[in-house]
């Protein structure tokens, strides 16, 4: 166990299952308290007690990212905990599958309310108790998807993601006079059991072969990179969307991947 978060408060959004998950566990792992936040609670709670199981700190809330009120009331609880707040993650996300002409308010208000516009109700909300740090951090998982590449029926969730780097680029800008510093991680395809077209070993092995690196990423890969973003260490960088995909966007066409010779 490493101590780069020693002594720090974080709330993860979405810290029940998947990249969640894997954020929770190793910021707690790197030293700091956490605040698992998450829309099912029973998901929350397993996370919380694993981490408690491996000797980390971590407590968890309800939550639905979606609602102002709620979101405040979380950062509040966070705060009551553990007696300040020094990283906020806006990690949860959803992407309903629909094709423009099929897209109705309703599921372009969830993908807005979930994917987007918590960034700023977070922010909003964790600034006076960064501002009493003297320091802070945001974080955001966005995508791939929206920022560099497209994927039919998803116009909607790429427009959220789109939303997000531009917010992480403004707010960098508007914060850094507070020493708060805020940074995006784009992952692209990561490995989610149980969830998703992907998780079939066929469809898996069939994707796999147009990453470069030859296989989907893991949630470690992305909680990773938002320890290092979350740590004293990178004080100095902000305003910075960094895409973690196994290489997936150096790719012009698939097929080269195949003609490229291996070395033997």
């Amino acid at each position: 166990m490493s101590n780069r978060l020693e002594g720090k408060a974080a709330l993860v959004t979405g810290g029940g299952r998947g990249i969640g998950e894997a954020i929770c566990k190793r910021f707690a792992e790197a030293g700091a308290s956490v605040m698992v936040a998450n829309r099912t609670l029973e998901l929350a709670e397993k996370v919380r007690d694993e981490i408690r199981d491996a000797g980390g700190v971590a407590k968890c809330v309800q939550l639905d990212v979606d609602d102002a009120d709620r979101i405040k009331a979380a950062v509040a609880e966070t705060v009551a905990a553990f007696g300040g707040l020094d990283i906020a993650v806006h990690n949860a996300g959803v992407c309903p599958w629909t094709r423009i002409e099929d897209l109705d308010d309703e599921t372009l208000d969830q993908t807005l309310g979930v994917n987007l516009k918590p960034c700023f109700w977070l922010t909003q909300s964790a600034l006076p108790h960064f501002k009493a740090r003297g320091a802070g951090r945001i974080l955001v998982t966005s995508s791939v998807t929206g920022p560099h590449v497209a994927l039919p029926g998803a116009v909607h969730y790429a427009a959220a993601k789109a939303g997000v780097n531009g917010f992480v680029r403004g707010a960098a800008l508007e914060l850094a006079q507070h020493a708060v510093t805020v940074n995006a991680i784009e992952p692209g395809l990561i490995a989610k059991p149980h969830r998703g077209a992907v998780a079939n070993t066929d469809n898996r092995e069939s994707v796999e072969k147009h990453i470069p690196l030859g296989a989907l990423g893991e949630p470690d890969d992305i909680a990773h990179a938002m320890v290092y973003l979350a740590s004293d260490e990178a004080k100095y960088v902000t305003g910075q969307c960094w895409s973690i995909d196994g290489g997936s966007m150096l790719v012009e066409n698939p097929e080269f991947i195949r003609r490229t010779p291996k070395e033997d």
